[in-house]
């Protein structure tokens, strides 16, 4: 019977992964309430395992007096030295005491600890295992289907993949196999969480790296990805081997590489765009198949003004502006598309704005146009030094047109004050009425 102790806890830890030591400690643990809750919890009790004998033994610790007071805590030194000869006075012993008769409700008790206790072990091997795989594309079985999500079973544990994070229009039955990307691994009382996603943008990248040999190789880097799940993607490519074409690796003969990864998205078509550290050149990729004609950059903004033909301005928008906004995302920049009619009109409109109330040349005016410089107020914060840099034409012009605008914005500001001073001066006067009001009221 002693040797099943040890036989189960070998069991168990393989079983459930769980170290030896951790099984010692719940059991220990509980043989020691158990005993606590038969003996009374005032003794100073000890449990510890022999792995000799394959059991757990529990000792009453009493300190060794001349005259016992209390014989839960003391005990003579001549009933003393019956268990150790050589004990002294104020020694402390441990006396083993009979575990075989701590009862049906002491036993029940050590037994939930230490299923409590297995079940926090296994539940720490299984978060140690997976959060590691966090940021990784796991697979298992559908194993049942709740209001709000997909119960997976992964092997060890179970997954939750939320409803929220299923490409829409799939859906799935009990024993389906599917794939998914570790979102999150939480660790909670209840055990440990593990969150699954379909939709978010790595889930893509991440299918790419297992089609793709390169990529997992490093040879070829996926700098970014965008998603509309369902409908469309884009993916950011780059190598910095220029034997290697990225795209073409990563579309694999005859499409093969992309149509796996389509597959599995469920129909999603994919743009696989080159990346480039010429941002507007990037962005310029990442809006095709439309041809871009210019491009206006605003660092400050973080934001770009896109110019295109005519012609071309739905394809660069997309569908309900589908093909701009997974630009967007997966530039980072702000997108703005504009037709060259478009902004023809509405430059022409600042330019002679600008001629008019700067007295500026025409040329200049949409050199001020073309970099921003489209108001009054913007060119007044400017020094004559800056504005050189930006228009080439001599500091002293430069003086000239900034002083300009600084006048126009010193009058603008004038008309506001104006009108800003009678309109405080009525709800003054209002306010002083209605307190002459309010007191003749108080007086009748």
């Amino acid at each position: 019977m002693y040797f099943d102790l040890n036989y189960v806890i070998e069991q168990v830890g393989k079983e459930k992964g769980i170290p030896k030591e951790t099984i010692i400690d719940a059991l220990e643990e509980a043989i020691l309430s158990a005993s606590k809750k038969k003996y009374g919890s005032h003794l100073d009790l000890e449990a510890r395992y022999n792995e000799e004998l394959g059991e757990i033994e529990v000792f009453q610790f009493k300190t060794v007096v001349e005259e016992v007071n209390e014989p839960d805590m003391e005990i003579a030194l001549e009933n003393a030295k019956a268990h150790d000869p050589e004990c002294l006075h104020g020694d402390s012993i441990g006396i083993k005491m009979d575990t075989s008769t701590l009862g049906r409700i002491a036993a029940q008790t050590a037994k939930q600890i230490i299923v409590q206790k297995v079940r926090n072990a296994e539940s720490d091997v299984i978060y140690n295992e997976y959060k590691s795989k966090k940021g990784e594309i796991v697979t298992g079985v559908i194993q049942r289907i709740e209001k709000n999500h997909y119960v997976v079973n992964l092997g060890k544990t179970e997954a939750i993949l939320p409803a929220k994070e299923v490409i829409p229009g799939e859906s799935f039955r009990q024993r389906d196999r599917v794939k998914g990307f570790v979102l999150d691994v939480e660790k909670s009382q209840k055990g440990c969480t593990i969150l699954m996603s379909r939709t978010h943008p790595q889930f893509l990248m991440k299918l790419f790296e297992l089609e793709v040999p390169e990529i997992q190789e490093g040879i070829i880097k996926i700098l970014s990805a965008a998603r509309e799940p369902g409908e469309r993607a884009k993916i950011s490519v780059y190598s910095d081997d220029s034997d290697i074409d990225p795209i073409g690796a990563c579309v694999g003969v005859k499409g093969s590489r992309v149509q796996a990864v389509v597959q599995e998205l469920r129909g999603e078509k994919i743009d696989i765009i080159p990346w480039s550290k010429d941002i507007a050149k990037f962005v310029c990729n990442t809006l095709a198949p439309a041809k871009v004609s210019k491009v206006y950059i605003n660092e400050e903004d973080h934001s770009m003004e896109v110019i295109v033909n005519d012609d071309q301005l739905s394809l660069a928008i997309g569908k309900r502006g589908q093909n701009v906004r997974l630009a967007s995302k997966l530039t980072g920049w702000k997108i703005d598309i504009s037709s060259e009619s478009e902004i023809e009109k509405t430059s022409k409109k600042v330019i002679d704005e600008l001629v008019e109330n700067l007295k500026v040349s025409e040329i200049l005016a949409r050199v001020l146009n073309d970099e921003y410089l489209r108001d009054p107020k913007d060119i007044a914060k400017l020094t004559p030094e800056e504005m050189n840099k930006i228009t080439s034409i001599s500091v002293e012009d430069c003086k000239r047109i900034i002083e300009e605008a600084r006048s126009i914005m010193s009058k603008l500001n004038s008309e506001i004050v104006e009108q800003e001073v009678p309109a405080a001066e009525a709800a003054a006067a209002k306010s002083t009425e209605d307190t002459q009001k309010d007191g003749a009221n108080e007086q009748s």
